[in-house]
């Protein structure tokens, strides 16, 4: 049976103690899965609906899955964020969640649990949704 990948999450807003360590993290680990940056200044950094800022309060606890396009992607993420000053939470390997689930698991500096995952050999209809807003009328 298909299913279906990035239809609920329009973003999700990460509020971190310390900017710039996160900043580093999440640099290392993006570019680690071929991606990088797609906004950045010295207040934030965002990376398509990732969007991360300094928490003026108490920052939160959230856990992320990023998509890998392969099992060495999942591994290129862990290393990258061991060495970016992530803490490891579960090295590259299978998962029982569902036949193919290959993933590891890294704290960022907050503590947020973030994965990588690749689910197996899958053809996808479109490598992402392209949204053009309309002119207000």
């Amino acid at each position: 049976m298909p299913f279906h990948q990035g239809r609920l999450i329009d973003h999700v807003h990460l509020r971190v103690s310390d900017l710039e360590a996160s900043r580093r993290f999440y640099r290392a680990v993006l570019e680690a899965l071929g991606r990088a940056f797609t906004s950045e200044s010295p207040e934030h950094f965002a990376c398509d609906e990732l969007w991360v800022d300094r928490a003026d309060g108490p920052g939160s606890r959230v856990h992320i899955a990023f998509q890998a396009r392969d099992r060495e992607a999942v591994h290129a993420f862990h290393a990258a964020a061991l060495g970016a000053g992530g803490r490891d939470n579960g090295g590259p390997g299978e998962r029982s969640y569902h036949p193919g689930y290959y993933a590891a698991f890294a704290f960022d500096p907050d503590g947020h649990n973030i994965e990588a995952v690749h689910h197996g050999p899958a053809e996808r209809s479109a490598e992402s949704v392209v949204v053009t807003p309309k002119a207000r009328v």
